[in-house]
């Protein structure tokens, strides 16, 4: 079975360069158990926009089918380290989590960087994946060396699809962009 997975370059995230020609994502919003992250990392974006991202990410991946989870990881700063350990170390009152996010990478021929794995700008809603009694979302501890300012952190989560239809976007190169579904509707 296909599946996406993207290994991204923090690096290139955080300072883009636009002489070099690697996959880059963030997630753009975010909001845990009702508590919403804050997106206080401000970056330059493929564009060579300036915008603020609550991550920068690492990591992403999905195996395409429709209840499958979206993992990801990435690069949270210290306000929102400290946001995402509490909700870790309280019982949450919700698994719910609300989302964007956006991944793009390069395409050789057109020369430019397109959206790869995208929400679309819409906020898509999901559940804290589950690994036993545990929430698959976790925070390190100490900060990440490969980019040491501003302070960032790495996390991780696994986020499954709500009960009803959601669309999630994927290219393959600059003009070609695929709609598949993520969750199913009941009733």
């Amino acid at each position: 079975m296909p599946e996406f997975s993207r290994t991204l370059d923090v690096y290139q995230g955080f300072n883009f360069n636009k002489d070099k020609n690697t996959p880059i994502g963030f997630i753009t919003k975010i909001s845990i158990s009702n508590v919403s992250l804050n997106p206080d990392i401000e970056i330059l974006n493929s564009q060579n926009e300036a915008i603020n991202v609550i991550a920068v990410l690492n990591d992403v991946s999905w195996q395409i089918g429709v209840t499958d989870t979206i993992y990801f990881s990435g690069q949270v700063s210290a306000h929102n380290k400290q946001i995402i350990l509490s909700l870790v170390m309280l019982s949450l009152t919700s698994d719910e989590v609300n989302f964007e996010f956006e991944v793009f990478d390069y395409d050789p021929l057109s020369k430019k960087y397109y959206l790869n794995f995208h929400s679309n700008k819409t906020t898509l809603n999901g559940f804290l994946e589950k690994r036993g009694n545990d929430f698959n979302l976790s925070v390190a501890d100490e900060p990440s060396s490969e980019i040491q300012t501003p302070q960032n952190y790495t996390f991780s989560m696994g986020i499954k699809p709500q009960e009803q239809a959601q669309i999630l976007h994927i290219a393959s190169d600059n003009q070609k962009n695929i709609v598949k579904s993520w969750g199913l509707a009941v009733g």
